[in-house]
């Protein structure tokens, strides 16, 4: 009996895949744990239709992620830090003050954990932190530091 998983399936496939599995095995197990439906072409339209709109999202979110990727080339943050009496920086700019000043001045959302540069900025002068944006989107967003007086 064909099936299409609604789930993933240990040592059978993962969600929204198409296997082939015996009669008892589904009608036993599969079906009456909502792990499985049986192939018809009902379910084969639902299960192309979802596929098309998850493609589609990614698409666009994708795109948006280029958009902004584009963005960022133009922006360097500002940033103010006292110094200390040697002339070094006190203190650093958290990935954390970076992505909010981000959101507040140019309304770009990125996440924290996408930065692949985790190190915060601790130096005056400016700083170029690499973030992951999408899968395979990566930009650049350029960070100067200088004293505070």
């Amino acid at each position: 009996m064909k099936v299409i998983l609604l789930a993933d399936v240990k040592n059978l496939g993962k969600k929204d895949q198409i296997v082939t599995v015996s009669d008892g095995y589904a009608m036993n197990y599969l079906l009456p744990r909502k792990l499985a439906v049986q192939v018809t072409a009902t379910s084969q339209a639902i299960l192309n239709q979802q596929n098309a709109a998850r493609e589609q999202a990614f698409n666009q979110n994708k795109a948006h992620a280029l958009e902004d990727a584009k963005k960022l080339v133009n922006i360097v943050l500002e940033f103010k830090a006292k110094a200390a009496p040697d002339g070094r920086m006190t203190g650093t700019i958290s990935p954390v003050q970076i992505e909010k000043k981000l959101f507040d001045e140019h309304a770009i959302k990125i996440d924290k954990r996408k930065f692949i540069d985790k190190y915060p900025v601790n130096a005056f002068g400016t700083s170029r932190l690499k973030i992951e944006l999408f899968k395979g989107v990566i930009a650049t967003v350029n960070v100067h530091v200088s004293e505070e007086k």
